[in-house]
């Protein structure tokens, strides 16, 4: 049995590259079922005038694009912060298997709080999802950034 491997750190790297561009500092990660990081991005909603230009959804569509299919089963996605309704519809889409997620969003989350994604009856695949990796890193990353826009 293969033990427990983390990408949490790879997708907190990706958070603060997107914070020191100015974006809201938020990463992903894709992993393969064997264990390869298959893609990696973090929030470019700015840069790209795009709103769904999210971590998550940068993420899949690099993934997808790799694996050239629309659908990524077996796949983990590691990502800072607990996905928006936007991105948890989009990783049902993508038939993720597990979803790991760092910091709580009660404000805009879509996972735990607010809509409830998976929950719903018409959610066509729900990931395993497991919360608090990394949640104190993730957290202090999103606080700081927003304190200094406050100043």
């Amino acid at each position: 049995m293969i033990g427990f491997r983390s990408y949490m750190e790879t997708a907190l790297a990706e958070a603060r590259a997107a914070g020191a561009r100015g974006e809201v500092p938020v990463g992903a990660v894709v992993v393969a079922p064997d264990g390869r990081v298959v893609a990696a991005a973090g929030n470019r909603t700015r840069e790209l005038n795009d709103p769904t230009a999210h971590a998550e959804v940068l993420a899949l569509r690099s993934a997808c694009a790799a694996a050239g299919a629309e659908r990524l089963p077996g796949h983990d996605l590691y990502v800072t912060l607990e996905p928006c309704p936007m991105c948890a519809a989009a990783i049902s889409f993508a038939r993720i298997g597990r979803l790991y997620y760092g910091a709580e969003d009660p404000k805009s989350g879509g996972v735990a709080h607010g809509a409830r994604v998976f929950a719903h009856p018409q959610c066509h695949h729900a990931p395993e999802v497991y919360d608090g990796i990394g949640a104190d890193a993730a957290a202090r990353l999103l606080k700081d950034f927003f304190a200094g826009r406050r100043d």
